[in-house]
């Protein structure tokens, strides 16, 4: 099987493009008449316009009359987020292990398409031995453990001490 340079690719692709619209040019079917133009209402249309119903050559058509936007009020600002989808997808096997891809800063700041793919894999490769292992876990919640008290032997040295420096600002023994 021979490979077509890119030369005649494209000379290939233009004689194609070429010769479909000479077809096309040729059998484009008979002028339709087109229904005169309806007017369009100084005023939004109401229920009581009725849709124009022009007879064509393929048959009735349905068109509508002219619809305008209405220009939002000027003290109100515009918010393009205020209108939100009301169907909300539950979390699929998909869902979940989607991430959004990296900007294009995060790709420049993370050493590049490469550094990221490298720094990637090497977190997988250490999860896997990690779990392999049976460690715990790299990232770990904090666990939060009370303040140390002194026993009560080590509040009297404490104190003592605090005696024999002149006062050093210690709390007053209850």
């Amino acid at each position: 099987m021979a490979v077509a340079d890119r030369a005649t690719q494209g000379a290939l692709l233009a004689g194609m493009l070429l010769a479909g619209i000479a077809h096309a040019q040729q059998t484009t079917p008979a002028a339709v008449p087109t229904p005169d133009p309806v007017p369009a209402p100084a005023m939004p249309p109401t229920a009581d316009d009725a849709p124009v119903v022009a007879p064509t050559a393929q048959g009735n058509v349905t068109t509508l009359g002219e619809v305008r936007a209405l220009k939002p009020e000027d003290d109100q600002p515009l918010d393009l987020y205020r209108f939100k989808n009301p169907m909300r997808a539950e979390n699929n096997r998909f869902s979940r292990d989607w991430s959004e891809p990296p900007s294009p800063e995060q790709v420049s700041m993370g050493g590049g398409y490469i550094m990221m793919g490298v720094v990637k894999g090497v977190m997988a490769a250490a999860k896997g031995l990690n779990k392999i292992t049976g460690g715990p876990d790299q990232i770990q919640s904090a666990i939060a453990r009370p303040p140390p008290e002194l026993s009560a032997e080590q509040q009297r040295r404490a104190l003592q001490f605090c005696a024999q420096q002149d006062g050093c600002g210690a709390p007053p023994q209850k």
